[in-house]
């Protein structure tokens, strides 16, 4: 295999610049209910205010920005359970280039919706037999399209860098950093912008205790492929981190933790509940393993990025109903 060039923090500044007339900079939000509860200072920045809902459309709008004439006029196809299918789709609208999304077939119908609302061209597969890689990789040779995936990527990787970079420069630096993993494109775009501006601040990925192929790969020195997980957290439903992202992740982030559906569910309904703010399930997981770490968070000033609130309404109810 050539030697991967992967990319690093000017990478991520690149891209700020890049994306910065189109991407929103997000609110960082803090909670003085959470702040006496952990004895510590907690950040979250709250990516579910973002375009199309999710940090996705940062790293999807920095590859699109970088696209040559040829390859915007023939299209970008992708795959994606949801939230890099609205952020390509959308980033694709806003620039003129033709769009096809490969989604599951159960994925959440807002996300569907949203994907088709955006212009995008869906296609549906289903997750637990069919190859959606494969899928995509064939859409892309016979229509001469651009495959963009959803994390292993460094134009991605380096747009969802962007978040953390804003946060840091916003706060100041940090003592942790807890950060939701599926594919891994967020966590190591994180860990990047915290390794240059915050170095000593310890990095956490957080993968779903059903899905946790993201610490099997980090505590084993290699990626370890898992079935698609049955988790309420679908953002993070993926069976092994990227090439890209194994090896940041393996340089920059000090562990990876996991959490269970519950303590998802206990902490949407918080944030809900104090913070007045819908989030995905995926996007409590950074919240809910810095909950269940509290104590030795104690007089320490943690960031928690919260990756999206695209849930559907009905299910969302359920949850808090639950």
């Amino acid at each position: 295999m050539t030697e991967m060039t992967l990319p690093d923090y000017n990478d991520v500044a690149a891209a700020a610049e890049r994306i910065a007339d189109y991407a929103n900079k997000t609110p960082v939000m803090t909670s003085r209910t959470v702040n006496e509860e952990f004895g510590a200072e907690v950040f979250f920045k709250c990516e579910n205010f973002q375009r199309m809902g999710a940090f996705k459309f940062r790293g999807a709008m920095n590859a699109l920005r970088q696209f040559t004439p040829q390859q915007r006029a023939a299209g970008v196809v992708t795959f994606s359970s949801g939230n890099h299918a609205q952020a390509i789709a959308l980033s694709a609208k806003l620039l003129g280039i033709p769009a096809t999304i490969i989604m599951p077939h159960d994925a959440p119908v807002a996300k569907v919706a949203a994907t088709k609302g955006y212009g995008g061209k869906v296609v549906t597969y289903d997750r637990y037999t069919e190859d959606r890689e494969k899928i995509g990789r064939d859409l892309a040779e016979k229509q001469g399209l651009t495959l963009i995936p959803p994390y292993d990527h460094p134009h991605v990787i380096a747009g969802q860098g962007t978040a953390t970079k804003e946060l840091i420069e916003e706060v100041g630096q940090l003592d942790a950093l807890f950060v939701c993993l599926g594919g891994g494109g967020l966590l190591s775009g994180s860990a990047l912008a915290a390794r240059h501006l915050s170095p000593d601040c310890i990095v956490y990925g957080v993968e779903p205790e059903a899905g946790n192929d993201g610490q099997q790969s980090f505590r084993s020195g290699k990626i370890v492929h898992i079935d698609t997980p049955k988790t309420i957290a679908d953002g993070a439903q993926t069976q092994h981190l990227g090439n890209y992202t194994f090896q940041i992740i393996q340089q920059n982030v000090n562990d990876i933790l996991t959490v269970s559906d519950a303590e998802l569910i206990t902490s949407m309904k918080f944030i809900a509940e104090r913070m007045k703010i819908v989030v995905e399930p995926t996007g409590c997981l950074g919240f809910a393993a810095a909950r269940a770490r509290k104590a030795e968070l104690r007089g320490k000033k943690v960031g928690i990025i919260i990756s999206g609130g695209n849930v559907d309404i009905s299910r969302y109810s359920e949850f808090l109903a639950g």
